[in-house]
């Protein structure tokens, strides 16, 4: 190797480096320039260019969460609804399990009473919904039974005039408070003549029970207990022929569902126990039908009555469903209870089976 190679060698390095030298000099400088130039910020650390990484620019969205069910959703349902009514309700887990392993089916619609001489409680209520079943509270303005079928204390012009007016608030509000749906069946049986509220008894008068009807429900509304379902329910015509239904008919504004009560005693089929009194009551309102009280008396035509009961039901398109009445001859007329005999009991379970019922209810 010569000289002159090794010396042009040496040049081009030395020339190499000092251009990589000016080079780094320059990157310095125009880096420097941009910061100076830039706005102050928060010193970016490796910690930053972390949480940069992990956390997305906007917030994602909360996941989706159904609102509880609320009145609206249960005034027209797709499918009946199979209830009952039993002496220990809305309690009594036992006669309830019992029930329900009979009929093969747990009841969605559970009804208990309520006297006037009683205060609203939220846990009666509360038990219905663990149950899956909307609370039904036949809600009486009386003291009870033992007093006799007048008691003029709880005179519908008593009602009206305010007398109760604490009470009915208290109520309301405790309803309201339960944050869910409750069905209210005030004053039930109007249109006969063995309880206090009828217009034949207490000194009451002709007119009074819708002033009466609608009083409460104002106050309701005043209260802002929006989430009670109104049931008007009278007793079907057979044992009141004279009565008529149309002037005790408080009006669509005040109600929810038109019950019926109606027990087969020697009546063949539903049709015969409901069909005259439904015809009435659909020349004036068309709001959806619930059999509140039902059942048949022991007998040749209990078991057949029974399984045609669903199919009735299931017929009826406005029908919110039925509740049995299950009471021995201790806490009513006569024994109702489906279970009481072989042929009956298959015949409920029969007819629980092949009818498309609604589901348990959630809270």
């Amino acid at each position: 190797m010569s000289r002159h190679s090794a010396r042009t060698r040496r040049t081009r390095r030395v020339w190499t480096i000092g251009n990589g030298l000016v080079l780094a000099v320059a990157s310095v400088w125009v880096l420097t320039i941009a910061f100076d130039s830039a706005p102050a910020a928060h010193p970016v650390s490796s910690a930053d260019l972390l949480v940069r990484d992990l956390v997305p620019s906007e917030p994602a969205p909360a996941p989706a969460v159904s609102p509880p069910p609320g009145k609206a959703d249960y005034l027209r349902p797709a499918r009946p609804r199979f209830g009952v009514s039993y002496p220990e309700a809305p309690f009594g887990p036992a006669s309830l399990a019992a029930i329900s392993a009979n009929a093969g089916a747990a009841p969605t619609l559970i009804e208990y009473f309520v006297k006037w001489t009683e205060e609203f409680r939220p846990a009666p209520a509360l038990a219905c919904y663990r149950a899956g079943a909307l609370p039904v509270v036949a809600w009486e303005p009386w003291a009870g039974e033992q007093d006799g079928g007048s008691q003029p204390k709880f005179a519908l012009r008593r009602i009206i005039g305010g007398d109760f007016d604490p009470y009915i608030t208290r109520v309301a509000l405790g309803m309201r408070d339960t944050g869910s749906p409750i069905v209210l069946r005030f004053a039930h049986e109007m249109n006969g003549k063995w309880y206090p509220w009828s217009e034949a008894r207490s000194g009451n008068a002709a007119g009074e029970y819708v002033r009466a009807w609608r009083h409460v429900h104002d106050i309701f509304t005043a209260v802002g207990a929006v989430n009670v379902i109104w049931v008007w329910s009278p007793n079907i015509i057979r044992p009141a022929p004279s009565v008529q239904l149309g002037p005790l008919y408080p009006g669509d504004g005040y109600v929810d569902w038109v019950g019926l009560v109606g027990y087969a005693v020697k009546e063949r089929t539903p049709a015969e126990v409901f069909g005259p009194t439904l015809k009435i009551l659909r020349r004036f309102t068309a709001k959806p039908l619930l059999i509140t009280e039902t059942g048949a008396q022991p007998g040749p035509y209990q078991a057949g009555w029974t399984r045609d009961l669903f199919r009735w039901i299931a017929a009826q398109k406005d029908a919110v469903g039925f509740i049995w009445f299950e009471f021995d001859r201790a806490g009513a007329t006569a024994d109702w209870r489906f279970g009481r005999s072989p042929a009956t009991l298959a015949a409920f379970r029969a007819g629980v089976a092949a009818t498309a019922l609604a589901p348990p209810v959630r809270r």
